[in-house]
């Protein structure tokens, strides 16, 4: 072990050891943003880059576990990721179905489908579905897994679900009308009946959401980091929680 590593393996235990775990978030997402980037800095494949990417989301979900975190949501792909070149996605969508697999394999933790899975090809959507069966009936962490997800469609597919659900049961249209309020909204979201993200991580240097959980987020709290994805450490998730729980949370106000 070299001196920085040394060092930066301190500071992990420092930073752990003053977390005021009654503070810790119930609910953490992230964005796993610059496999991309991290691959063409080492004139890599974009494949190695992705690949490191899923590595990555194996020893975050590891870390959240440690620290007794309730529900995670990984965002692994994109409704716009779906217009990437043939040699990129195809690629990409295995490691993902690789990851998802991995996951449920554990039995430890809860999978469970976020994004618009009839937007994926069968095989994807199928290694997806099969996973949150295979985790049904575990009680550990929830685990979100993001995968053709946009913030925009998931509301549209949100209202799309409401109307469809109120037309089948012969309502009019301005009785349908009465039902389009937030809660009724909130009830159709992907996410429905988890509890919002307390804490969201974008990794990057990118200080924007690009979409990510636009519904869920209107009162979590952000955390950016400059470290690309693959290069995310613990200590800079550490880092990412002591700050929330130094926060004050005003919840919109």
């Amino acid at each position: 072990m070299g001196l920085s590593d040394l060092v930066y393996r301190l500071y992990e235990r420092r930073i752990r050891r003053r977390l005021d775990r009654s503070r810790v978030p119930g609910h953490v997402a992230v964005l796993m943003d610059g496999n991309r980037r991290w691959a063409r800095a080492f004139g890599a494949p974009t494949s190695s880059g992705h690949q490191a990417g899923a590595e990555k989301a194996r020893q975050f979900l590891g870390w959240c576990d440690d620290l007794d975190v309730n529900v995670v949501t990984l965002w692994m792909l994109s409704t716009d990721n779906l217009h990437r070149s043939e040699d990129e996605l195809v690629p990409l969508l295995g490691i993902i179905e690789n990851l998802v697999d991995d996951i449920a394999s554990t039995g430890q933790w809860r999978v469970h489908p976020v994004g618009a899975l009839d937007l994926l090809p069968d095989r994807t959507a199928t290694v997806i579905k099969q996973a949150a069966d295979r985790t049904r009936d575990v009680d550990g962490m929830h685990v979100n897994v993001a995968v053709g997800y946009g913030g925009r469609h998931e509301i549209a597919d949100a209202v799309r679900a409401l109307l469809h659900e109120h037309a089948a049961q012969g309502a009019s249209l301005e009785e349908v009308a009465e039902t389009i309020t937030v809660e009724g909204i909130a009830e159709h979201l992907y996410t429905k009946g988890q509890p919002d993200p307390d804490l969201v991580i974008r990794a990057s240097g990118e200080q924007r959401l690009s979409g990510f959980m636009m519904w869920q987020s209107a009162n979590s709290e952000y955390y950016f980091c400059e470290a690309l994805w693959p290069d995310f450490r613990q200590v800079d998730f550490l880092r990412a929680v002591r700050s929330y729980t130094e926060r004050e949370r005003r919840f919109g106000h």
